[in-house]
């Protein structure tokens, strides 16, 4: 999954971004407001970290910019601002939810798990899809009972698949979620890690689970045959 956060304190946008990478999040940093909104008109990402007290743009005008253009978009405030009035207003404007500072990262990170499954029919934190269960929580995958070990790329493709399951995705899709902004997306990091996931995944008993189809992509799903 691919994070934008929003901070204007470099020490603090620092360490929470390292946090996150560490748990296989890709994570692209502003530190202003318009740099923020340039950032989400550029790319495609799965939630927004906001901070509200932004210097060039405030936080607050740039979640109303973005909740014109879309409703759907996650946005996650974390601020400074800690009153019952800043945080109705935060809600009221559209923020999917409000953490204040001074925080506990795991609660962050719990916040932004919580989110990410949100559009989703299940609120579970373990998926499953035939013999695999992805949780999302401890970020293990397992197959029956056995663990597959994966790094954290290939868990990060892994659970995007588990999210869209319903359609194809592209490969440029898939890295746009997987590998911050300044990845080459020509470069062969995607083809080796979607082989060696695959690899992985058959040598645990999911056989055929990642299928693809030339000129459309790839899909996770049980029982159906892999096309190249």
């Amino acid at each position: 999954m691919k994070l934008l956060l929003v901070e204007d304190e470099e020490m603090l946008s620092r360490t929470i971004a390292k946090g996150l990478e560490i748990l296989g999040y890709a994570v692209d940093r502003a530190y202003d407001g318009e740099e923020a909104l340039y950032l989400y008109g550029l790319n495609e990402y799965d939630l927004m970290i906001l901070d509200l007290n932004l210097p060039k743009l405030d936080g607050m005008d740039v979640l109303r910019q973005i909740r014109k253009e879309d409703e759907e978009f996650r946005v996650l405030i974390l601020s400074a601002r800690n009153s019952l009035e800043d945080k109705v207003d935060g809600l009221d404007s559209g923020s999917n939810d409000y953490l204040t500072k001074p925080f506990e990262f795991k609660e962050l990170e719990a916040r932004i798990r919580s989110l990410l499954r949100r559009n989703f029919t299940t609120r579970n934190r373990v998926l499953s899809c035939g013999c695999l269960k992805l949780d999302t929580a401890a970020k293990r995958v397992y197959c029956g009972e056995k663990q597959v070990e994966l790094t954290r790329k290939e868990y990060a493709l892994l659970e995007y698949l588990f999210h869209h399951n319903d359609r194809m995705i592209r490969a440029e899709e898939l890295i746009e979620h997987a590998w911050d902004s300044e990845t080459d997306l020509f470069s062969n990091s995607f083809r080796f890690h979607i082989h060696s996931l695959r690899k992985k995944l058959d040598a645990a008993g999911a056989e055929g689970y990642i299928v693809s189809q030339r000129g459309l992509g790839y899909r996770l799903t049980y029982g159906e045959e892999t096309h190249e």
